[in-house]
């Protein structure tokens, strides 16, 4: 197989289930419509890879995590290195709380490709969420080390050292983050939302007024010099 996580068929379907957006019940008619329609494809092909990897996806977006689980074991009992059905199984694993089941699948796509950031974000994120500190930064510094010029590594590790109130250095990773994407407002304003946190108010707005300058929108910067404003003003 090859080691990307998944095949490129299967992009737009297992994005998404990272998604945080609430489907309306027309959306989710629409995924149980595709669920029967897989179902009945399995059903002339009980052995398919493809057909149950995105029936797998299906069972993620109805956030049906025991079927989704079982549908990656099944893969899995036939190709035990099947690197997308061990990453979306911890991925369900996840959502189920049984995070050492997670942290093993995780582990195994680690094993064969160590430098998959995916898969190491994923367990760092299990170890945060399992309470796992010193792991989790662990990963997360792992993960920096491997991928030097993404910014996506160096956000996950900035919103977890703020998360921890580690200010000083998770305005760094942000810093860094925002050099390598510096279009990225978001990050941007992340920025200066920890700016504020910690107390740099003078940084804060020189970051805003520079955002202004770029003719970012009024409504997204107005709330922040709100804030500066109530700061001054105790």
């Amino acid at each position: 197989m090859d080691c990307r996580l998944y095949q490129k068929s299967l992009i737009i379907t297992l994005l998404m289930i990272c998604s945080s957006v609430t489907f309306s019940q027309t959306n989710n008619q629409q995924w149980r419509d595709s669920l029967n329609s897989l179902n009945r494809k399995i059903e002339l092909s009980p052995y398919n890879t493809d057909l149950h990897l995105r029936k797998a996806a299906v069972n993620l977006e109805l956030q049906q995590w025991e079927y989704a689980v079982d549908e990656y074991t099944l893969i899995l009992r036939y190709e035990s290195k099947n690197l997308s059905a061990l990453y979306y199984r911890a991925y369900a694993y996840m959502h189920l709380r049984r995070y050492d089941l997670a942290k093993n699948d995780y582990e195994t796509v680690l094993a064969n490709v160590p430098t998959n950031k995916e898969a190491r974000l994923g367990l760092a994120y299990m170890f945060q969420s399992s309470g796992r500190r010193k792991e989790a930064l662990e990963q997360l510094n792992i993960v920096v080390e491997q991928h030097p010029e993404d910014p996506e590594v160096y956000v996950a590790r900035a919103s977890y050292e703020a998360e921890l109130k580690l200010y000083e250095i998770a305005l760094y990773d942000w810093e860094e983050a925002i050099k390598r994407k510096p279009a990225n407002i978001d990050y941007a304003l992340s920025y200066i939302d920890l700016l504020i946190i910690s107390g740099k108010n003078n940084r804060a707005k020189t970051e805003l007024d520079k955002l202004s300058g770029r003719g970012v929108a009024t409504s997204l910067l107005h709330p922040f010099y709100n804030r500066l404003k109530k700061a001054k003003n105790k």
